[in-house]
């Protein structure tokens, strides 16, 4: 019952997440405590319930000193108190008196359909009758207290003769009762999942974004861009994070669906650079030891103030967050790598830097090198997120004969502006660093004739002094990128798994378009 809000909250989750299977809530009745304010019992204090292993001068200590009103008790207004969840969700049917005594009379003594109760000279057959003579005072508090105190020790005398008398049970209680006295020993020990039967050690760590149904080619560049030049790349898949945060609808299969387009896109464009790259998925890498994975995702969580960890999101949209930079930072400890790459462009990867940083200076492991890359930016317009449109940029998913072209003519490219020129920088990736090492710029030799460039610099030089005209730029990088979204539609369809990831995140935009309208 302490958890209701809780389950109750997840039950709205799924309507609002348009989950179908809801969790099933079985409830039961939660005791006061016998002592006054408690809503429940306390681990902390043996008085506070009665336990199945206490003796009869347990019971009757514990009921005669046991809080046990005739009236509800005044409530004191405190205007600077947080409202406790969890005391407003302790019991199913509301209750101003609050009487543990009368509480255990009718759940535990009324528990059976037969039970009966006497005190002082009556029996009852039910629990309103007691009530109700407590109440008017006709049953006295300290008749009602000695009634249950007989009635309890005679629910637990079986126990009391199985314990004495077994010596399996006998040995049990005993160990229980030593254990009582004895101060339980901090762990204080570092915890954390061992990967090695999964990872190499000092690897280079990269870790691929957040899923969506639509990835875009900014994404494969990004990785590419992390992943080369590494002695040990490792690209790392957070499938687990992705459900927490609800990407693509938290659906398992249109997650693992976005991994395996990026995964094959990156093989296709960069074959020599892919061939090195161990692939870890989270989930994977978590089922070797989930144990200690666990253990480690909730130490981050004790060590880091929510401030910290939901820093940059709203409070609205944090829960998911948090959880996932928690276990963000767990698969960064568990893998132990040499280096962590992160994308320099971007604020929460930052964030996310900085809190890796600081739990690392507090534990017991080498701290990995945060390095942060600055990418080829490969949008095709400046915008500023809102007012993005389908033709701002490419996608992995892009139809080569419709879009190669279309896209890029209609690209910002500015004469003479070298600050944000996307030919520009689509040719210094996919020419000068993936492709042939040159840019090859056709025209006829009245407009100067053909020219092979080689550098950033120099088609930049070019394209500011306007030797290098923007329609002869666009051209060429046209069929670039034309050459690049074939490469990718071929790979798609000459490999099954890879086409069938395909469709199926083609068959999520649909169904997401659908609920939209």
């Amino acid at each position: 019952v302490d958890q209701r809000k809780v389950n109750m909250l997840a039950r709205d989750y799924c309507d609002a997440a348009k989950i179908k299977f809801k969790p099933v809530i079985l409830s039961h009745h939660m005791l006061y405590g016998l002592k006054a304010g408690q809503e429940k019992m306390s681990k902390s204090d043996p008085d506070s319930a009665i336990f199945m292993e206490d003796t009869k001068e347990d019971v009757h200590r514990k009921i005669m000193n046991a809080y046990c009103p005739l009236k509800p008790a005044e409530k004191k207004e405190d205007k600077g108190a947080v409202d406790d969840a969890g005391k407003e969700s302790m019991n199913l049917v509301g209750d101003d008196l609050k009487n543990p005594c009368l509480d255990y009379i009718e759940n535990i003594i009324f528990g059976s359909n037969s039970a009966t109760f006497k005190a002082g000279s009556k029996t009852y057959a039910t629990f309103e009758e007691v009530k109700a003579d407590f109440l008017s005072e006709t049953l006295k508090e300290n008749d009602l207290k000695q009634g249950l105190i007989e009635a309890l020790n005679l629910l637990l005398e079986p126990v009391r003769q199985h314990f004495t008398n077994n010596a399996v049970a006998k040995d049990l209680l005993a160990k229980v009762q030593q254990y009582k006295k004895e101060k339980a020993p901090l762990d204080r020990k570092f915890r954390r999942m061992d990967p090695s039967a999964v990872v190499p050690p000092n690897s280079d760590l990269v870790f691929c974004p957040t899923p969506s149904n639509n990835p875009s080619l900014q994404v494969a560049v990004d990785l590419l861009s992390q992943l080369q030049g590494k002695a040990s790349p490792v690209l790392f898949l957070a499938d687990w994070s992705a459900k927490v945060l609800s990407a693509c609808g938290g659906e398992a299969k249109v997650v693992d669906a976005y991994f395996a387009v990026v995964v094959n896109t990156l093989k296709a464009l960069a074959p020599d650079t892919m061939a090195s790259v161990k692939v870890v998925k989270q989930s994977d890498l978590i089922l070797t030891d989930p144990s200690n994975y666990w253990i480690s995702v909730i130490n981050v969580g004790r060590f880091f103030n929510l401030n910290v960890l939901q820093e940059g999101y709203e409070d609205a949209d944090a829960v998911g967050n948090v959880i996932a930079r928690m276990m963000r930072v767990a698969d960064c400890i568990s893998l132990n790598s040499k280096t962590i790459s992160f994308m320099a462009q971007d604020k929460m990867s930052e964030i996310e830097a900085s809190i890796i940083k600081k739990y690392f200076d507090e534990i017991p492991l080498d701290a990995p090198d945060l390095s942060p890359c600055t990418g080829t930016n490969v949008a095709l317009s400046q915008n500023d997120g809102v007012h993005a449109t389908e033709n701002s940029e490419y996608f992995l998913l892009d139809d080569p004969k419709v879009h190669g072209k279309l896209k890029l003519k209609k690209s910002f490219c500015e004469p003479g502006n070298v600050e944000f020129c996307p030919p520009i920088s689509i040719a210094s990736f996919f020419a000068l660093q993936l492709g042939e090492k040159k840019l090859e710029i056709k025209r006829s030799p009245e407009n100067g004739g053909d020219v092979d460039y080689t550098s950033e610099a120099t088609i930049k030089e070019e394209f500011l002094s306007g030797k290098l005209h923007p329609g002869d730029l666009k051209a060429a990088v046209t069929a670039i990128m034309v050459d690049v979204l074939t490469k990718l539609t071929a790979g798609a369809k000459g490999d099954a798994a890879w086409k069938k990831s395909a469709a199926a995140l083609k068959a999520d935009i649909k169904k997401q378009a659908k609920k939209k309208k």
